[in-house]
């Protein structure tokens, strides 16, 4: 093939004295050749005089179906070489061509090459079913077979999912390796996907590197759980691609194939559900919603936005009113009518309720008894100190007054090996602060900035950077805490000796701002100095509190952050332990934070936290008794935590109608008599066990913290006062919250002066739940 002329007659000579036979087409006339009588191969001459290129010559075969599968070899001449780099080898080879020599080359080479390409026919890779290196099947072969799938009558069809399965990481490994990553990496997903074996048989990927995956047939429910395996499989393996080491995260959008019309429609859903997935990189496979379409109608988006804010203006109002009136109403009434039939409710109820303070009471004591005989911290490391690394978590419009002194309190820390320090931060605009924390990084490489784009949570932020660093283990921390000098080598110590994550001790710092801090700052000491070490005793379970917390890198990567959980650390913590984790809790292990400074800052913490904390509940209780993974000890501390916290609220409220019901029938609270001794015991109980919990918060504290008894005394008095009642009041709220589905993230306020303190170290926020 090519334009008349000494060049063309000279290619022509070589393969006929070769044997082949020779047929002519000039360019623009090449499709009416192919279509008459198909050749074995075609040999083009880049050297016309008309100003032919190869690539035109190029694209023209193979825009014909029957050009596409023929053997295409270029021969470029003296003129081609003159046109420059549009028509070099290595161009004409990524147009299209299967190879490529220069005019006056030896014709056996020729003739070798030629036949060469007939016994090995070259096939476009997207002409194939399945791609040769990955056995995966090509985007469009997939979607023939999900037509296939979709072209079954409805009623023949037993459910059936499709799934697109994302890389969080691919934009960063593609700018780091290059495209071929796609390839590989959809490679290592399919490896997975096939270890696993399951519902799925068919497996595709596309140009973008995203693993397609057909599941025909199958259950909605079993396609969730054989999805979450996967993801978590991918999430704990270290892959090789590249030549480098990386930890992919997988998101994971899927839709049932039943009420789709046709592949586009399918596909369109399931990568709006992916998009979705890969905004949270919680390892959660996410069905898609309407909402999620990425051109969901405007009318809809009012319609949503118009209700969610209908909610919000009624869930103040009804989160104060429905406690009492469920409370303490609805109960009051209950017991004059069972009266009414000749029941005493309220007497058991009274029995009831005095039993529950007595108990209450007890485990306290217990807690702070057990607190005394806590695990101790091993002597020496088990191994080397490894690399480590350090993730701050940062939303930095609230957090950008304070975030420059924690970066610099933790390059500050003492450890013997390498310390990577990263900085994972969401904020909606650019912030004078990041040019701060720029020039920091300049100055000390050991700080690595990872904006988090499109971020809404603290959650994701972690997620985001759980594969991103390269320590054995990770210290996991809010932007206001500033931990201790030695606190990385205490935690190995943990780490090395068989646990798997160690959560350590928060200290406020900024008691002096206020007499709300103040409290906080012995309360943190009666949680974390007596709670949360002698609940770990007693149950043998830790609880990883949300700041000062080290993890094995591999098992936070498995487990990660579920943001739309309002406390996604207790919630983490259960996944842990239920795949068998090990939580030591370290008293000595200490950072310092800040504490709300007002009322209505600590009003939306506790809320958050109370809330957080019944979600956990109703996620993973009866799944915790139920699984083999728990011992009857660890079950019982499940009761407790999970269990009795989100009734104990409730039920020390029914001692308010039970006296109303006593004092309707006495005929005025006048007639009754006060002094009935079981409510006596239960009463100085109450108060002892407070007592009790002060005296050891103050026993264990630390010295800064200890040195202060005017605290203690005043948190003695204003939690047997005001503050107990407080925190019940928060968590039926809470509980009212979200059962009308009010489940929004108020961060609590930071400032420069919060930050200040005269009389302690220096520390950071509570936003953990405790």
């Amino acid at each position: 093939m090519g334009a008349p002329g000494p060049g063309r007659t000279q290619l022509t000579t070589a393969l006929r004295a070769t044997g082949y036979e020779v047929t002519h087409a000039v360019p623009h006339e090449v499709r009416l050749y192919l279509n008459q009588a198909a050749p074995d191969a075609i040999v083009a001459l880049d050297d016309g005089p008309h100003g032919w290129h190869g690539s035109d010559v190029i694209r023209e075969v193979r825009a014909d179906p029957v050009g596409q599968v023929l053997p295409l070899v270029m021969v470029t001449g003296a003129e081609a070489a003159v046109r420059g780099p549009a028509t070099t080898t290595a161009d004409l080879l990524r147009h299209g061509a299967d190879d490529c020599l220069p005019q006056g080359c030896d014709p056996v080479e020729l003739s070798a090459r030629i036949e060469a390409k007939l016994k090995r026919v070259p096939v476009p890779v997207e002409s194939l079913m399945r791609d040769p290196r990955t056995g995966l099947y090509s985007a469009a072969h997939f979607l023939d077979e999900l037509d296939r799938e979709l072209r079954r009558p409805v009623s023949a069809r037993r459910g059936g999912v499709l799934a697109v399965v994302a890389v969080a990481e691919m934009n960063a490994l593609e700018a780091r390796l290059g495209p071929r990553v796609r390839r590989e990496v959809a490679e290592r997903l399919a490896g997975v996907a096939e270890r696993l074996g399951g519902a799925c048989d068919r497996l595709g990927w596309d140009d973008d590197g995203h693993l397609l995956v057909l599941m025909p047939e199958v259950a909605e429910e079993t396609a969730t759980r054989g999805l979450r395996e996967f993801a978590e499989s991918v999430a704990g393996t270290r892959f090789v691609v590249a030549d480098e080491n990386v930890r992919l995260t997988p998101a994971i959008g899927w839709t049932s194939l039943v009420p789709c019309d046709g592949h586009a429609q399918a596909e369109a859903r399931a990568r709006d559900a992916t998009a979705e997935a890969l905004r949270h990189r919680d390892l959660r496979p996410v069905r898609y919603e309407p909402w999620m379409r990425t051109s969901a109608p405007a009318r809809h988006r009012r319609v949503r936005v118009r209700l969610s804010s209908l909610r919000a203006a009624l869930v103040p109002l009804l989160s104060l009113v429905l406690p009492v009136v469920l409370g303490v109403g609805l109960p009051f009434v209950l017991y004059q009518q069972a009266y009414d039939t000749g029941w005493d409710a309220a007497a058991v109820a009274y029995w009831v309720v005095v039993a529950g303070l007595v108990l209450s009471a007890l485990l306290i004591v217990l807690e702070c008894l057990f607190a005394l005989d806590a695990t101790p911290r091993p002597m020496e490391p088990g191994q080397p100190y490894p690399v480590a690394s350090a993730v701050i978590a940062a939303y930095l419009p609230n957090e950008a007054a304070t975030i420059v002194d924690t970066v610099e309190s933790f390059l500050c820390l003492d450890y013997p090996n390498e310390l990577e320090i990263v900085l994972a931060y969401n904020t909606p605009h650019p912030l004078p602060v990041e040019d701060a924390l720029r020039q920091i990084a300049e100055r000390d490489r050991r700080l690595v900035l990872l904006p988090v784009a499109g971020s809404t949570s603290k959650a994701q932020n972690i997620n985001a950077a759980s594969t991103r660093v390269r320590g054995e283990f990770v210290g996991i921390f809010d932007a206001d805490h500033h931990p201790a000098p030695d606190a990385f080598m205490r935690a190995w110590d943990w780490l090395s000796n068989g646990y798997d994550v160690v959560q350590g001790h928060c200290v406020i710092r900024n008691g002096e701002s206020s007499w709300v801090a103040k409290l906080v700052g012995v309360e943190f000491e009666a949680i974390y100095a007596v709670s949360h070490p002698g609940r770990t005793r007693m149950y043998g379970f830790g609880v990883f509190g949300g700041s000062n917390g080290f993890w094995r890198t591999d098992l936070l990567a498995r487990t990660r952050m579920h943001g739309s959980m309002l406390t996604e650390d207790i919630d983490s913590t259960m996944r842990a332990l239920h795949a068998g984790a090990r939580i030591a809790m370290d008293r000595t292990l200490i950072s310092r934070e800040l504490a709300p400074t007002t009322l209505r800052p600590l009003w939306n913490q506790r809320s958050r936290w109370a809330q957080g904390w019944l979600q956990v509940s109703l996620k993973h209780l009866w799944d915790g008794l139920r699984s083999p993974a728990f011992s009857r000890r660890q079950k019982a501390g499940l009761v407790v935590l999970l269990g009795w916290r989100e009734v104990q609220p409730w039920l020390t409220l029914q001692i308010l109608p039970v006296l109303m019901h006593a004092a309707w029938r006495a005929g005025g609270a006048d007639q009754l008599d006060w002094a009935v001794p079981m409510c006596l015991l239960a009463t100085a109980l109450t108060l002892s066990a407070s007592l009790v919990q002060a005296a050891f918060a103050w026993r264990l504290a630390v010295p800064e913290m200890s040195r202060r008894k005017g605290w203690f005394w005043r948190y003695l008095v204003v939690t047997t006062v005001f503050y107990t009642h407080f925190k019940n009041l928060v968590a039926r709220q809470s509980h009212l919250k979200e059962a009308l589905g009010d489940r929004k993230w108020r961060v609590t306020p930071r400032t420069r002066k919060d930050a200040a303190s005269k009389a302690q170290p220096d520390a950071t926020s509570s936003e953990g739940p405790k």
